[in-house]
């Protein structure tokens, strides 16, 4: 258990709330639950330019990263298709992955086929189930996706004033803007009770905030003066209870919610804002592909990593379809921005390929 590994180490309860967010990070679980421990050690593993445990911001944003990786890709030869949905994987009269067939009617013919995808799409969508084991559907079709993650993107006027450290006068950020800054994370009582009001079907009254000031760091990415505030927060259920929808009056109520939290820490915030996205579960699942709105493509539970990610027997990036690999967050290691499950997958791949 994760509390007994933060009560070996640390006396300050809002010190072991801190760190105890990385254990529930995307996960619809507490601190309480067994084998949370390892979902810290997983976000704390690793190294950002020798030190050890850091974690870095990528200029530009994240999609600046998706740039650099498509432009390296390009200079070896690739050719990269946007705004082009795949339909599903192509097949030969041997079972083989052939390519894949596009929703304008395109088909790419390959001799080798990675899929990002989730191994929910991936197998139950784009493959034809009768081509797959049936115990290893049965698999994919019980693998945990449930999320409890809300993302708000916020644009303010002007900087984040905290009660704890306030502002200079001059209103540049100072080095606090400059981390991840978490909030109702006094006790992990309060992670514990969030988790709880989830299961039941309701938004956190209190939710877990891990908020993050990007223009902080690079000024282009607002006006100056204004910044853009990126929220992850939890714990959200992907239903509400009573079968309620996450209409336009659930999403502005719960992110009214957070915004009042981050008002007693920071007074002034909620005049500050000029526009906000909210980013439910079921809106997570929808735009960006992730089953359940789940960002590492399914639970960093003990029962779903190692030789069990994706499934006893496929954890090596192949699948029961030759020449179909999966190189997703939902292969071994899981996920986190670390490409590592892309790495190995393109090494496996690339060792049977030359086999060919």
């Amino acid at each position: 258990l994760l509390g007994q590994v933060l009560d070996q180490w640390f006396e300050s309860e809002p010190l072991k709330a801190t760190l105890a967010t990385d254990a529930v990070i995307g996960a619809m679980s507490s601190p309480h639950t067994p084998g949370s421990g390892y979902v810290l050690l997983h976000h704390v593993m690793g190294e950002l330019e020798g030190q050890r445990g850091a974690w870095g911001y990528v200029a530009g944003g994240m999609g600046a990263l998706s740039q650099a990786i498509a432009h390296a890709a390009a200079a070896q030869g690739a050719h990269i298709f946007t705004e082009k949905a795949v339909c599903h994987v192509l097949l030969g009269r041997d079972g083989r992955a052939e390519g894949v067939a596009l929703q304008d009617g395109m088909e790419v013919r390959s001799k080798l086929v990675l899929s990002n995808a989730s191994p929910q799409i991936t197998f139950l969508e784009l493959i034809s189930q009768e081509q797959l084991p049936k115990d290893f559907v049965q698999r994919i079709q019980q693998f945990d996706t449930r999320s409890p993650v809300t993302k708000i993107n916020v644009a303010v006027d002007r900087l984040p004033n905290f009660l704890a450290a306030p502002n200079d006068c001059d209103g540049q950020p100072l080095p606090h803007h400059q981390c991840s800054i978490h909030l109702n994370c006094e006790g992990t009582h309060l992670l514990h009770q969030a988790f709880t009001e989830a299961t039941h079907g309701h938004p956190s009254s209190r939710p877990m905030i891990e908020l993050c000031i990007p223009s902080a760091l690079d000024p282009g990415l607002a006006p100056r003066g204004c910044h853009v505030v990126s929220l992850f927060t939890q714990y959200t259920p992907f239903e509400l209870a009573g079968g309620q929808p996450w209409d336009e009056q659930a999403r502005n109520a719960y992110a009214d919610k957070v915004f009042d939290c981050i008002e007693a820490y920071a007074p002034g915030f909620k005049a500050s804002v000029i526009g906000r996205d909210i980013l439910t579960p079921p809106d997570l699942e929808r735009i960006f592909g992730l089953p359940g709105g789940n960002i590492f493509h399914g639970g960093m539970s003990l029962d779903q990593l190692y030789f069990a990610r994706p499934a006893p027997t496929y954890s090596g990036y192949r699948s029961p379809v030759p020449g179909l690999y999966l190189c997703g967050s939902g292969a071994h290691p899981g996920g986190g921005v670390m490409g590592a499950a892309g790495r190995n997958a393109a090494q496996v791949a690339l060792e049977d390929f030359r086999r060919l």
